[in-house]
């Protein structure tokens, strides 16, 4: 599912499920499922890069402390893994949000396409689309704040030096 563009799986969780089963699929539970199946294939690769990136010398560490495997993954190698994986996965998720707008070529009304169809009423394209474009800065703003503080209080409690 990573390889594949998410317009494709939009497709095909809309389309391709109404022809496989017969049964007409709404757009909120197609686009659900595209999106889901979607952010997991990234996440999931993303949370693999992470593990993998920690040092073979913490995996040898781990296993000298008298520690059960899932005892050594929770307290050595996730928490290091996790501080590696948080910007890859914040930006990932704001990447995700934005891409929401290709959702509404299947009849999906999200922000752009709410924002398309006052334009059609408004016919003031320059008021309505920089109100959209805040919009998804209010979305996605908070959730990088919150990463950055997250970032830090890691940072803090492992007493490593702040960034700039």
């Amino acid at each position: 599912m990573q390889g594949t563009p998410v317009l494709m799986q939009l497709f095909l969780a809309y389309y391709g499920l109404a022809v496989l089963t017969g049964i007409r699929i709404d757009p909120w539970p197609a686009v659900t499922l595209a999106f889901t199946m979607y952010a997991a294939a990234f996440l999931g690769e993303i949370w693999r890069g992470a593990i993998q990136a920690i040092p073979r010398q913490q995996w040898e560490a781990a296993a000298a402390i008298p520690l059960a495997p899932a005892a050594q993954l929770r307290h050595v190698i996730l928490p290091q893994a996790f501080r590696i994986a948080i910007p890859p996965t914040v930006g990932f998720l704001v990447q995700l949000i934005k891409g929401t707008s290709i959702a509404s070529i299947i009849g999906f009304v999200e922000l752009t396409r709410a924002g398309q169809l006052i334009v059609n009423v408004t016919f003031q394209p320059m008021v309505v689309y920089p109100l959209v474009a805040v919009l998804y800065f209010a979305l996605c703003w908070p959730i990088s704040l919150a990463a950055l503080r997250l970032e830090r209080r890691i940072d803090a409690a492992l007493g490593i030096k702040q960034h700039p």
